[in-house]
């Protein structure tokens, strides 16, 4: 399992002190949707250009004008961008179609969906990366809920799981067998971000 890190709600010195602590461990860098609001595409250009060996997703959280919002991210140097799953149908087949001509990747972030059938109706557009996400807000009434499997259990399909996984949270993920899991605050605020993530690391090598 990969270990992905998201950079959210942090300044850019903060976002490059934490890569730099981090990543020996880091298998993913996320740069998140509120890094990406303030400071621009510019962001995931200098993680390119300082990370270029990382697989690097830009948390776009697409949901309208998708072939312009992937195009920005992948000639960015992202590897991966997010779309939304509520998106219309043609949103998400147009990333799609620019993920193929950039030889990049579509993650469809699963927030708030608790339908199988929408997991259904996107494997059939094509989707083969999916992201089970427990929002930020709602993270309030509880952490990562493991049932969320459910929905994608059918499908071959690529599955990455979020929302305030922590190491003590982290065990029962792993039985659901993820192919990556994404912290955030769990290193980003952590006293020491290196050994918390290599503390992950090692816990995700034992799944």
């Amino acid at each position: 399992m990969k270990l992905q890190l998201a950079l959210d709600r942090l300044s850019r010195e903060e976002c490059f002190r934490i890569l730099e602590e981090t990543k020996a461990s880091v298998d993913i860098i996320e740069v998140g949707t509120g890094v990406i609001k303030e400071y621009g595409m510019e962001i995931v250009r200098q993680v390119r250009a300082r990370y270029p060996d990382k697989t690097i997703v830009a948390d776009m959280k697409t949901c309208d004008a998708g072939k312009h919002e992937a195009k920005q991210a992948f000639d960015a140097g992202a590897d991966i961008t997010t779309v939304m799953a509520f998106s219309g149908d043609l949103t998400i087949t147009d990333t799609l179609r620019v993920a193929k001509e950039h030889g990049s990747r579509i993650m469809i972030d699963l927030l708030e969906v608790d339908k199988a059938e929408r997991v259904e109706e996107l494997v059939g557009l094509g989707v083969d990366l999916v992201s089970l996400h427990v929002g930020k807000d709602k993270q309030q009434e509880g952490s990562f809920d493991t049932g969320l499997f459910a929905l994608v259990k059918d499908h071959d399909i690529e599955v990455t799981v979020a929302g305030g996984i922590n190491a003590d949270t982290l065990p029962d993920i792993i039985e659901g067998k993820p192919n990556t899991v994404i912290v955030g605050s769990a290193i980003t605020k952590a006293k020491s971000p290196r050994e918390a993530a290599v503390q992950l690391k090692e816990l995700l090598s034992q799944g």
